[in-house]
């Protein structure tokens, strides 16, 4: 990711904020019809809450691009949380669709192809990070990693 993909996720997250509840309730109207398995991921939850919660964290996550050590632990920290829910790796495609688009219908017009590239790369990159911290093999005992650190996916 370099500076210019940041920059444009962090404008057109901008654009979202104001519009944040509609946008919460688009992605899961989309993650619902597109993805119906993750509907019980939800099934004791409120919707409403749930909503600020995932604009909550978003905004964290975009605002935080520029200084990666801060949300890529609390993004590590989440996606083993999240194998709690009974969330599997392959959900994270899924939820990333559906971002993008949402990000596609709030935005309009300013949801450019180079916008795209960048919230796909931004989400790509943060969700192989989450799933690493989730899904990760244990490594044997005298055996070394061969995985790059998690900071590296983001150069």
């Amino acid at each position: 990711m370099n500076d210019a993909q940041i920059t444009l996720i962090q404008e057109s997250f901008a654009k979202v904020v104001p519009i944040k509840d509609a946008a919460a309730e688009i992605f899961y109207g989309d993650l619902f019809e597109t993805a119906p398995e993750v509907k019980p991921y939800f099934a004791n939850t409120d919707m409403k809450d749930q909503g600020s919660k995932l604009m909550a964290t978003l905004g964290v996550v975009v605002n935080g691009l520029r200084d990666l050590d801060k949300i890529v632990l609390v993004a590590q920290q989440l996606a083993v949380k999240h194998v709690d829910y009974g969330v599997k790796a392959a959900d994270y495609d899924k939820v990333g669709a559906s971002l993008l688009r949402t990000l596609e219908k709030g935005l309009g017009d300013a949801f450019t192809p180079e916008v795209k590239e960048a919230w796909t790369t931004a989400y790509g990159t943060l969700s192989t990070v989450m799933k690493d911290a989730a899904y990760a093999e244990p490594v044997g005992a005298g055996a070394a990693s061969e995985k790059k650190p998690f900071w590296k996916f983001w150069a």
